[in-house]
């Protein structure tokens, strides 16, 4: 066999594309940048001349050549509405989306030239205090975000201020700080706690606690220095819903006990956009401000509140829990606005269009919608398990109360006019793996492979391992948005079957390949300093193990 080398890409193309030019500046003695061309190909930027990349050009360039050459690169992208590893909305109403068009020079921090949009915003915050039980004597207030990154550190921030005033008052000692959450947390929750000072006590999760925040462990976590704790709405790993109301509880038993008061944020990022419309709510328990106890709220519009990325929300359910030392007076542009916000400009388009979805769907179009997604979620889980190939690890689709998966041969639960209060609650999400029984008669087969060859098929399945502590197990995972239709559902249900048969009937290929991709262009060698190893496979690359704390996941 004949040896080969490792060609470098980049360098060949720039190669060529050297004595390409020289070539053709033999035959082209015009280069002006303004040349006008019957269509974007016909320019010299079709095939002669590259545009800019990486430094700004001296001459600019034909608008319609500019437009297509991108248009074209970003072909390259994948398909938004195949991307099933996104919590975030890629569809929006035409109306939505006009609105957005007709508003998108609008800047959120403009708010004495804007006053109808900081209007709407006023709406969308109190419509939101409604939705999460505000109770009555009680002045809710909040504010738009970029998202619920950005929600979830103002809420981190207010808890660890209002420890600290008390402390202060109390002439107790202010340098040592903690706030507990599980390990399934989304990384922005583990941010908040390294940007901003604070001891980061990440719990373990386990099967036992259905991979989310064990209310035991946090009986055994909590000080007189914890500032509060984080209670997801909706993990990201499986979709499960965090107990608040029991956690809740034992955080008045230990005040009963002790004196100390530690609040709850409710990380909502999804579910507090769920919980809210489907019938299961949050599976007979509370989660939000009917809690004395939990004093804040986050949510993603752009997630399930049906927006395009750019908008979250933070609620809390009353002015005083947001201490004055962090809000700023500004007098801007000729007005003066009171802000809590880690951004100052930022687009107003989205909340104009969250505003119109609150309006257009109202609480019955909302849980059409939502009860729509757990019906999908609930077949495709269905289908998964009665292959036999795999088992799902979430269970939104198991009778309420049962949580563990019977076997193939048990009978499916089903009902007339069933919802989702037939089953157990959580988020419209189907995480799954192989089976054991699949994986014993197939012990080499990857299940990162499903994935790869999903991929091929334009679907974006992610394969990644669970939190630490569980991380030997890994899953793949489907997000049920509003545009996953029933007929493609059926045709994604037919993808993975077939998928994971031409899996098995050429169970001697050898696929390792597919896992060892790497992106060699000089934007990502110069971006990204994240590594993949490439005989570990997806979720397992990088300089940092998972075992070190909270990891991204896929959100």
């Amino acid at each position: 066999m004949s040896l080969a080398r490792h060609i470098d890409p980049d360098e060949l193309v720039e190669k060529v594309r050297g004595m390409h030019m020289r070539e053709a500046s033999r035959h082209h003695t015009s280069t002006n940048a303004g040349t006008t061309s019957i269509t974007p190909y016909s320019t010299r930027y079709a095939s002669k001349e590259e545009i800019p990349k990486f430094r700004i050009g001296q001459d600019g360039a034909p608008a319609d050549a500019v437009h297509q050459m991108i248009k074209d690169e970003l072909d390259l992208d994948g398909i938004p509405n195949l991307n099933l590893a996104s919590f975030v909305a890629t569809y929006m109403e035409e109306n939505a989306r006009k609105l957005v068009i007709e508003n998108i020079s609008k800047n959120m921090s403009d708010a004495d030239e804007y006053p109808a949009m900081m209007q709407i915003h006023a709406r969308c915050v109190s419509i939101l205090a409604h939705l999460w039980a505000v109770q009555k004597g009680e002045k809710a207030i909040g504010s738009a975000t970029t998202g619920s990154s950005e929600a979830i550190h103002l809420g981190g921030l207010a808890m660890k201020r209002r420890w600290q005033e008390k402390r202060m008052k109390e002439g107790k000692d202010t340098s040592k700080p903690n706030i507990l959450m599980g390990a399934n947390a989304q990384v922005a929750l583990e941010k908040f706690a390294r940007y901003f000072e604070v001891e980061a006590r990440i719990l373990p999760v386990s099967e036992t606690s259905n991979y989310r925040l064990d209310p035991e462990l946090v009986k055994q976590n909590i000080d007189e220095n914890t500032i509060g704790v984080f209670v997801i709405l909706g993990s990201t790993y499986t979709g499960h819903y965090e107990p608040v109301e029991e956690i809740s509880n034992i955080l008045d038993a230990y005040e009963k006990e002790t004196g100390v008061d530690i609040p709850i944020h409710v990380d909502g990022a999804s579910g507090a956009f769920v919980a809210p419309f489907t019938y299961a709510k949050a599976g007979g328990t509370k989660w939000n401000f009917e809690l004395p106890r939990v004093k804040s709220i986050n949510t993603s519009g752009h997630k399930f509140g049906l927006v395009y990325a750019g908008v979250g929300w933070i609620i809390w359910r009353d002015e005083s829990y947001l201490p004055k030392h962090l809000v700023f007076e500004l007098h801007y542009l000729g007005g003066t606005e009171e802000s809590y916000t880690l951004n100052f400009s930022r687009p107003g388009s989205q909340i104009i269009a969250q505003y119109y979805n609150l309006v257009h769907l109202g609480f019955n179009g909302y849980r059409n919608i939502m009860e729509n997604c757990m019906s999908n979620a609930r077949l495709l889980s269905k289908c998964l398990e009665a292959t036999g190939w795999y088992t799902c690890v979430s269970d939104i689709h198991r009778k309420k109360g049962q949580h563990v998966f019977e076997g193939i041969s048990a009978t499916v639960f089903r009902k007339d006019n069933e919802t989702s209060a037939d089953y157990n609650a959580g988020l419209p999400v189907v995480a799954f793996r192989f089976s054991d029984e699949f994986k014993k008669e197939f012990p080499h087969m990857k299940q990162v492979d499903v994935s790869n060859l999903m991929r091929a098929k334009q679907y974006i399945i992610p394969n990644y391992p669970l939190p630490p502590d569980t991380e030997k197990v890994e899953i793949l995972r489907v997000v049920v948005r509003e545009s996953m239709s029933i007929d493609l559902l059926d045709r994604l249900i037919t993808d993975l079957c077939q998928t994971t048969q031409n899996l098995i009937d050429n169970d001697k290929g050898d696929l390792s390949i597919l896992s060892k991709t790497r992106n060699t262009t000089a934007e990502k060698m110069h971006s990204s300093t994240g590594e993949q190893v490439d005989h570990q496979g997806q979720g397992k690359g990088g300089k940092r193990p998972m075992s070190d704390g909270v990891h991204r996941t896929v959100c």
